[in-house]
């Protein structure tokens, strides 16, 4: 790999390492290599594997040993330094191994960055519906466009930006939902995540007449892009792009 981030690989023999790189390069696999050796995995491969974490990539600090031994000593040398070293005479074996454990890699860093994965929404406050005025916010709402999840950081644009809170609940007919959608109507419940925004009424700091939205930021749309792309739907994108002139981010 370009970058000079990726596994190291090792094989017995050149025929069986010429193999298992193209398996690797292949569109269905696409594993970079930072690093191919021939013969047992010694405590110099595992040194060199190591190097991985100061790149700031730990998942790459990995050794996939097709058809090798690997030492007493490169197993010890391994569980000093963190570098992971999977073993097997298939090559399948070994890409369903190391596969596995990036989903799992994946999916903690997916969950790590959770609080910034904030999806497009706007919403309008039922005026008849406003149940507390005050920090924890309860009142009913008009999902206008997007997505509402549990988590969600809502401001007032139209108040200069005003914060309220972070989304506490979502029910809709009496019941718990994590998330609603466009043309739905919920309570919410709205609770404050900073002193300021404890102090915010509804009545003098904003009403019915200002929409809601969600606070979104450059690193706020880096994580639905990198993580949760997915769950993304083609309005959420659109209104996504709304929602970056509304906030002025580039």
């Amino acid at each position: 790999d370009r970058s000079g981030e990726g596994v190291c690989v090792q094989a017995s023999t050149l025929g069986s390492l010429e193999a298992l790189l193209d398996f690797l390069s292949s569109d269905a696999v696409r594993i970079p290599v930072s690093g191919i050796s021939i013969g047992p995995v010694s405590k110099k491969d595992v040194t060199r594997a190591s190097v991985m974490h100061e790149h700031k990539r730990p998942e790459f600090a990995t050794i996939l040993a097709f058809d090798v031994p690997v030492s007493r000593e490169a197993n010890m040398l391994a569980a000093e330094m963190n570098v992971r070293i999977f073993t097997a005479d298939i090559i399948y074996h070994l890409f369903d191994a190391f596969t596995g454990f990036m989903e799992e890699v994946n999916k903690q860093k997916k969950e790590a960055c959770a609080l910034d994965a904030v999806f497009p929404v706007i919403l309008k406050i039922l005026p008849n519906c406003v149940f507390n005025k005050r920090d924890p916010f309860v009142f009913g709402v008009d999902i206008v466009e997007g997505t509402l999840r549990v988590g969600t950081p809502i401001c007032v644009p139209s108040k200069n930006f005003t914060d309220l809170g972070r989304v506490a609940g979502i029910e809709v007919n009496h019941k718990s939902v994590q998330t609603a959608t466009k043309g739905t109507s919920v309570a919410v419940k709205i609770c404050s995540t900073a002193p300021m925004e404890a102090t915010r009424l509804y009545g003098r700091h904003f009403s019915h007449e200002d929409e809601l939205m969600s606070r979104i930021n450059r690193r706020t749309i880096n994580v639905l892009k990198e993580w949760y792309r997915d769950e993304m739907r083609k309005e959420d994108w659109k209104l996504l792009i709304q929602l970056k002139k509304t906030f002025s981010i580039d």
